[in-house]
């Protein structure tokens, strides 16, 4: 089950990860960052 969310969250990181950088506008960048932080820490299961 832990794989599985694992993979889940790591997806929906590289979606992310994409949108950050195809996105021209400065502050829907800064937000996607901001979503990135928490993503990228779920996936190394810390808190």
């Amino acid at each position: 089950m832990t794989l599985i969310y694992r993979g889940i969250v790591g997806l929906i990181l590289l979606l992310v990860l994409r949108c950050l950088f195809d996105e021209k506008n400065f502050w829907k960048q800064v937000t996607a960052a901001l979503v990135v932080i928490p993503l990228a820490l779920r996936l190394l299961m810390l808190k």
